[in-house]
């Protein structure tokens, strides 16, 4: 029988892996009897905290609560013959620049959230929310070398 179990990642190369940012999917919890909302984002990743950081769109028809429902980041890369993951649940928090406390606004300062255009206007036009996520669970998965 072969060995089925996953290779986990040590902190470090956790930590090398994502950076101080890049981008995912961050699903959110479902509401109701509805699929779950999952959408693709980019994030900021501060090593010291182990806490990522979203910059999400508002969009103000939506009825998506982001704030205390449950939510899932997965990101996943390509590594020469194999692959790596990280996948982070828990539950996000807002992040108000003038309420943050010393140690996570020298989070915010370690990390790059890409600036991705996507939008139907200028993203310079679009509303953000920022919001932390610091896991409640973090697995990670690498290919066998």
């Amino acid at each position: 029988m072969s060995d089925t179990n996953a290779v986990e990642m040590t902190g470090d190369e956790r930590d090398s892996f994502l950076g101080v940012g890049g981008t995912g999917v961050l699903a959110f919890g479902a509401s109701g009897d509805g699929p779950p909302d999952a959408v693709p984002v980019s994030y900021g990743y501060d090593p010291g905290e182990t806490t990522f950081y979203f910059r999400l769109a508002t969009r103000p028809t939506s009825d998506r609560a982001t704030d205390g429902r449950p939510v899932t980041f997965v990101t996943y890369d390509r590594l020469g013959q194999g692959y790596r993951s990280v996948v982070a649940s828990g539950r996000l928090e807002p992040v108000r620049i003038e309420d943050v406390a010393d140690r996570s606004l020298a989070g915010l300062e370690n990390v790059d959230i890409p600036a991705v255009d996507i939008f139907d206007r200028p993203v310079e036009d679009v509303s953000f929310e920022l919001r932390r996520l610091v896991p409640e669970t973090l697995t990670t998965r690498r290919s066998r070398r």
